[in-house]
């Protein structure tokens, strides 16, 4: 498949200098820097977590992922992918899960976003846009994903750790495999709560 140059987008949201577009059709013009900040995730989630150009195109060009990037005065500067349960049918993990295989679960694969950002509040916009979308527009009933071990709010009774890994993707580090419901929760969009956002 010929990559037009140019992302084709839907801006959600904006202000003068900050714009939410929900990718539908990748270019290759944004490929580098799509890798250049998965780079950052290495460090935390393993180096599966590096986005390829193979990667971009699965995750952000496909009909079923819920793609959004974040771009300051043009450039993106973090993104967040969710991708629905069924779709990783070639993980392990994936089974886990009882919900996998009813259509109503959608993993973040990636949530990213450059630091020097991260207080401007734009990681929560990134969130919130992400969240409603999951919710509203494609109607899932839970978000999943992994984050480190401890970090989870226990005392919200619409998550729930569905498992431990003790060494995740070979970093040495424990993970948590969470299960966040959608539909009972008023505090969607606490900034404390998953999916967590990795800086760099």
């Amino acid at each position: 498949m010929d990559y037009l140059n140019e992302s084709i987008t839907k801006v959600i949201a904006e202000t003068n200098v900050f714009k939410i577009e929900k990718i539908e059709s990748i270019g290759k013009n944004d490929f580098p820097k799509l890798i250049e900040i998965s780079l950052h995730l290495a460090k935390e989630f393993g180096k599966d977590a590096i986005l390829t150009k193979d990667t971009i195109r699965k995750y952000f060009n496909t009909e079923k992922s819920l793609p959004f990037v974040a771009r300051y005065q043009g450039e993106i500067i973090g993104f967040i992918i969710g991708i629905p349960l069924e779709s990783l049918e070639n993980q392990q993990w994936v089974f886990r899960d009882e919900f996998y295989g009813k259509g109503t679960t959608l993993y973040t694969y990636a949530f990213v976003i450059m630091e020097k950002y991260k207080s401007n509040g734009y990681a929560k916009m990134l969130k919130r846009v992400y969240l409603s979308w999951a919710k509203n527009r494609r109607n899932f009933q839970f978000i999943s994903g992994h984050i480190k071990s401890g970090v989870v709010n226990n005392k919200d009774s619409s998550i729930k750790i569905i498992y431990q890994e003790e060494n995740w993707k070979g970093t040495g580090k424990k993970f948590d495999y969470y299960r966040r419901s959608l539909e009972t929760n008023p505090e969607l969009y606490l900034v404390n709560n998953p999916p967590i956002e990795t800086t760099f």
